[in-house]
């Protein structure tokens, strides 16, 4: 198993922002308004959009989209995942992974045992997390992405190593 997609998300569209079809959106390349340098962004039903511009904004960027140029038509942009073909991108480097290879991972423990999967990374603020949905149960956990947590990850191999914190694994008293 090689871990990777063909594309990358390298965004969200959020709300409209005025009237004139501009969008917010969350970027999720290292630096937001990098977004607009990768050319045409793709979407999940096929939609191919173009960024004409682009302005930071608390949290988000502000883009303008090429044949967007009112609000009822931001609108309907909003929610969809913005992607671009992973050949125009840069290779990560040493220690460091797009997103779209880490889910989809399993999830072992030191002793080699499985936990899970990864489900997803998500950044509540505080750094990366893995979310992860454990094999014994219908429950998913945040492990901390951090290399004391996280010491090794192989996507060639379609794994990662957790050694997790104490009482992360452990269930919930509803649970039992």
């Amino acid at each position: 198993m090689t871990g990777k997609s063909n594309r990358v998300c390298v965004g969200v569209v959020g709300a409209p922002h005025g009237v004139r079809g501009e969008v917010r959106i969350k970027s999720e390349t290292a630096d937001p308004l990098d977004i607009a340098a990768y050319g045409p962004l793709s979407t999940e039903d096929g939609r191919t959009l173009t960024i004409r511009s682009v302005r930071p904004a608390k949290g988000v960027v502000v883009a303008s989209i090429e044949g967007i140029t009112d609000r009822d038509a931001a609108e309907t942009l909003k929610n969809r995942r913005l992607y671009v073909d992973r050949d125009r991108l840069p290779e990560p480097d040493e220690d460091e992974w797009y997103h779209a290879d880490l889910v989809g991972l399993s999830a072992v423990g030191v002793d080699g045992a499985k936990i899970g999967t990864v489900t997803a990374v998500q950044d509540f603020g505080g750094g990366d997390l893995l979310e992860v949905a454990l094999s014994e149960s219908r429950r998913t956990v945040f492990v901390p992405f951090n290399r004391t947590v996280v010491p090794d990850v192989d996507i060639a191999a379609g794994r990662l190593i957790v050694d997790p914190p104490d009482g992360l694994l452990d269930e919930d008293e509803d649970e039992r």
